[in-house]
């Protein structure tokens, strides 16, 4: 069961991470006129990231008309999924 318990750990962890990249790069494009960059690493994250942010996207609105909070509530349900998973399958 432990092993479980870390293969899931490190799952959501990695998949936080990926979350992390893409606000990264998002505050760091370089072209005004793009909305993200051109790159199959870029685009294979957002295909990655996008099941997750998309849905959040269209229920919480950008602050300000610009700001996206999604990314941070995503951090944060997928720490508490985390959580309940481990403590769940910990108690088995």
């Amino acid at each position: 069961m432990s092993f479980l318990i870390r293969i899931i750990s490190l799952a959501i962890g990695a998949y936080q991470f990926l979350i992390f990249v893409r606000v990264l790069l998002s505050w760091v494009n370089t072209d005004p006129y793009r909305r993200r960059i051109d790159h199959p690493l870029i685009r294979l994250l957002y295909q990655i990231t996008d099941p997750v942010l998309r849905p959040l996207q269209r229920v919480i609105p950008p602050i300000g008309g610009t700001v996206d909070i999604s990314p941070v509530v995503a951090l944060f349900l997928l720490e508490g999924i985390r959580w309940l998973l481990v403590s769940l399958l910990s108690s088995l």
